[in-house]
């Protein structure tokens, strides 16, 4: 037993210093790998430093390259820019020596120009001199001559001469005076009269409606369609009101424009001569209409300066001209009564010596602004006068057209003929269809409007109710409110009243100091 003890015993011993040996030569060689493994990271690390050195390097190498090419380009473009400010100073200073040369130049020019102009003009005043000398001498010898001086002589002559010629001037002046009168009256009457025997034509009037017969009674619902559908086609293509009413057989249409209402007149009978009638067909015809219409117009034109002599007329003017067939005034057709003034300038103008066919294209043309004055504000005088320097018509036209009504001052004799004529052609028997009654109240009414605002004294219609001249209490009116008052009775006139045309308002403030001396 104690030997089995020792025996483990010296297993035990021996175990253990196997152990220990064998456990020292696993050590020995886990940290000869440790230090192995060390060794190569060691390395590794150090490697791996020295690319991140070597590409660092490289990347600042890089970056100071791009510094370096940013700076000389942008060295290079402030180089060019300095140098290209210096040529242009360079330029500018070349170009101040040459003006300021060319300056000394002138300046040498100028003085001796300064000097020559000197000398003559101490040459001139030399000359003034020795003549005005001369001229003493001369009136000097004169008067002892004579025995008087020379404003005694100068009186002398004036006195015999004029109580010579005082008489005869005296009795040649009222003789051409009392001449001069009766012949103005006399031609005056003459050219007139031999105007209106020589030229008369019929008149036709055109109403604010025209009326358009029915084969029957049964088209009026035909026209009317479908819940009114035709008829609302027809008013919406022409611009104008169809009135069925218990009118037999008959439609009336209504518009203020006349060429709306002949084209709704032409299309609805070629409609009712057609059969078919429905808002398709309705606008087709009124299309048509119109074009056909247009060429009406040109042709109205046309014929009117035929029958005026005046082929050379711009087509766009004649297109004006033709639209006065459709347009009246006061019943009288604007046409007709262009082409009457027309012949009567012409007539007039031969009489006088002046041009018949310029009397005669003013006569044609001085009423075309009707035919554009209810498109544009203004009298239709000046709206013609402005259409027609438009178109490049001679001034003559122009300011005879413009001035006819007295709306600008006149400068030729055209005028006052186209206002002559416009006047024959507009007031004698037949003309015009408004009563005197009516004329007479539409004068007293704009009076008496006039009299409505404070500080009026008078009032007085002239001009055929064309303008209202009102005179005013100067100590109540000054020249400020008279003005006002000017504008407040044009607004209250154009308010209230009704009249073609335009009608201007003068107000006239004048203050007269009376004295008598005894």
């Amino acid at each position: 037993m104690i030997i089995d003890i020792l025996i483990g015993l010296v297993a035990l011993i021996l175990g253990s210093g196997i152990g220990y040996l064998v456990r020292h030569r696993i050590g020995k060689k886990n940290a000869y790998s440790l230090e192995s493994l060390a060794s190569r990271k060691l390395d590794e690390a150090s490697q791996e430093a020295d690319s991140k050195k070597k590409e660092g390097e490289i990347l600042a190498k890089s970056e100071v390259l791009k510094a370096k090419e940013s700076f000389e380009k942008t060295t290079k473009a402030r180089r060019q820019e300095l140098e290209q400010i210096e040529s242009r100073i360079s330029q500018r200073e070349l170009n101040l020596d040459r003006k300021v040369t060319m300056l000394d130049k002138k300046g040498e020019t100028l003085d001796a120009k300064q000097e020559e102009l000197k000398r003559k003009e101490e040459t001139l005043n030399k000359k003034n001199q020795t003549l005005s000398e001369q001229l003493r001498e001369e009136a000097i010898i004169l008067e002892k001559l004579s025995g008087m001086t020379q404003d005694e002589a100068k009186e002398l002559i004036l006195d015999k001469v004029e109580k010579a010629i005082q008489i005869d001037i005296a009795g040649l002046t009222r003789r051409l005076q009392e001449d001069a009168k009766t012949n103005a009256e006399r031609e005056a009457r003459k050219i007139i009269a031999m105007a209106v025997q020589r030229y008369a034509v019929s008149h036709s009037s055109q109403m604010m409606t025209s009326a358009v017969m029915l084969p029957s009674e049964d088209m009026k619902g035909r026209i009317i369609g479908r819940d009114g559908r035709n008829i609302r086609s027809l008013e919406a293509a022409t611009g104008v009101n169809i009135l069925i009413d218990d009118t037999p057989e008959a439609v009336v249409i209504s518009g203020f424009d006349s060429i709306r209402r002949e084209i709704a007149r032409l299309s609805l009978e070629s409609l009712i001569q057609d059969g078919r009638i429905h808002p398709s067909r309705i606008e087709e015809v009124v299309e048509k209409t119109r074009e056909n219409m247009k060429t009406t117009i040109r042709e109205a034109g046309e014929e009117a300066a035929y029958m005026c002599s005046q082929p050379d007329i711009e087509p766009e003017i004649l297109k004006y001209v033709g639209r006065l067939k459709f347009r009246t005034s006061y019943t009288q057709n604007v046409l007709q009564h262009s082409i009457e003034v027309a012949n009567l300038m012409g007539v007039m103008a031969g009489e006088l010596g002046l041009d018949p066919t310029l009397a005669k294209r003013i006569g044609l043309f001085h009423d075309i602004g009707k035919a554009v004055d209810h498109e544009v504000e203004g009298g239709h005088a000046i709206i013609g006068a402005e259409l027609l320097k438009k178109f490049g018509e001679d001034d003559d036209v122009v300011n005879a057209v413009a001035a006819h009504h007295n709306d600008v001052e006149a400068k030729t004799l055209y005028a006052a003929l186209a206002s002559a004529a416009d006047a024959i052609s507009s007031s004698r028997p037949g003309a015009r269809s408004e009563s005197t009654d009516f004329y007479v109240k539409r004068l007293e009414k704009l009076e008496a409007l006039s009299y409505e605002f404070p500080g009026v004294q008078t009032a007085y219609a002239i001009q055929a109710g064309r303008e209202i001249r009102i005179i005013v209490d100067p100590e109540e009116i000054n020249d400020v409110q008279a003005t006002t008052l000017a504008r407040d009775i044009s607004n209250r006139i154009e308010t209230e009243l009704k009249y073609p045309g335009q009608i201007r308002v003068v107000v006239i403030r004048e203050k007269r100091c009376l004295e008598y001396a005894k």
